[in-house]
């Protein structure tokens, strides 16, 4: 057997393929189209609405462009609605629709019963071990990444400043 495949690196490569094929499977089997990013975005509206694109890519550790285009699919699907931000004319800021707050109630339920399908194979301890020790991994290394997770509270309280 290959060094390879005891290496976390691969590991959690293969742990991120095993989470996003079981997310878009269950999505379509459930009829909706919507990827793991998006089903971030709408969670993190659901608490923070009207942050600007720059603050929600902070808020789900994305890049800027990347939450641009994710952004786009959202309202093209009438899940979210941008506004011009009046303090800044070149940001937008993002709200849910009342579809995409429907669409995130009806979807939630779905994605907290697929956790434990992304974990096949551990107990419900040790997925919570697992889930404990994933978050202190995630977060020592947040400043490594090249789209950090940002903390909530110095992004939202820049957002509430320019409201």
């Amino acid at each position: 057997m290959s060094i390879v495949y005891s290496m976390p690196g691969h590991l959690i490569r293969r742990l991120q393929q095993i989470s996003a094929s079981v997310f878009a499977d269950q999505m379509r089997e459930h009829g909706f189209d919507l990827t793991s990013p998006q089903f971030a975005a709408l969670t993190v509206l659901d608490k923070h609405p009207g942050v600007d694109q720059a603050t929600l890519a902070g808020l789900i550790a994305h890049d800027r462009p990347t939450i641009g285009g994710v952004v786009d699919r959202l309202a093209k699907k009438g899940l979210v609605k941008r506004k011009s931000n009046p303090a800044d004319g070149r940001a937008k800021l993002v709200h849910l629709t009342p579809h995409g707050v429907d669409v995130l109630a009806r979807v939630l339920p779905i994605v907290l019963e697929m956790q434990v399908t992304i974990l096949p194979g551990l107990t419900a301890d040790e997925r919570t071990e697992f889930t404990r020790l994933a978050s202190i991994v995630a977060k020592a290394g947040n400043d490594l990444s090249r789209a950090p997770l940002l903390p909530v509270a110095r992004k939202c309280a820049a957002k509430t400043a320019t409201d």
